[in-house]
């Protein structure tokens, strides 16, 4: 079966450019200009049904912005989301990321690899069911999906970047190991050699968002000459302790 691809960009010649490459590519694709016409066309019905395998997703539109789209999608979709926009911000970057979205690609761009870049989340997004084991983990308030990629304190959505939640999610996914920062940094960084040091800049991000008492932590615990350690009830294990 085709790909459906979701675009969503007010700029006609752009959206029309990037429908194309993805056409040429076996894709079919629905473009929107606003974020209201794609969710109407999102909850439309019958004929007129879309459901899509990834969205490309615009931050500047007219009426509800690129942020607002995804706070309302992300509900109950569960599609990858690749922001495309021209601003390149880490603030801007954090913000997508934290509000649902899988990449962000700043403009311009080479249509070829946005194309390369839809392909490689669409062979993710195929390969993660069959690759997970566990669909959610709840600790304490909260809950990880895994699946929708998104951490809730009860109904209430918690911001987190894509590099702090796969931090939190390979912990999560490893409750009561102690796994020591370079297990981390290669699992999540994907790369053998770097500054594992980023790992204790992420855990203690973490533990801000998370802890009602970061300096005391109670569900990302440092095991002292071992590494951290992801406990679901604190009240089961021992140990512990800050940076």
């Amino acid at each position: 079966m085709k790909a459906k691809v979701l675009i969503i960009e007010d700029v006609a010649e752009l959206s029309e450019l990037v429908a194309l490459y993805l056409s040429k590519e076996g894709m079919e694709t629905r473009r929107a200009e606003s974020a209201e016409a794609a969710l109407a066309a999102l909850r439309a019905g019958g004929a007129d049904a879309f459901s899509p395998d990834i969205i490309i997703l615009d931050i500047n539109l007219p009426g509800m912005d690129g942020f607002e789209f995804l706070g309302e999608y992300r509900r109950t979709g569960k599609a990858p989301v690749l922001i495309v926009s021209a601003r390149d911000a880490d603030e801007d970057i954090i913000a997508g990321l934290g509000h649902g979205a899988d990449e962000f690609v700043t403009k311009p761009f080479s249509p070829r690899v946005l194309v390369a870049r839809v392909r490689a989340m669409l062979r993710r997004a195929q390969e993660a069911p069959s690759a997970r084991d566990a669909r959610s983990v709840r600790f304490g308030p909260y809950s990880l999906d895994l699946d929708a990629c998104v951490l809730r304190r009860g109904d209430d959505r918690v911001a987190l970047s894509a590099k702090e939640y796969a931090v939190l999610a390979f912990l999560a996914s490893n409750p009561g190991r102690p796994l020591d920062p370079e297990t981390i940094y290669s699992s999540v960084w994907k790369n053998a050699y770097g500054d594992v040091t980023a790992v204790a800049v992420y855990i203690q991000r973490l533990r801000r968002k998370l802890e009602a008492d970061p300096s005391s932590p109670r569900h990302i615990e440092t095991v002292y000459g071992m590494g951290y350690r992801f406990t679901l009830d604190p009240g089961l294990e021992q140990g512990g302790g800050g940076l």
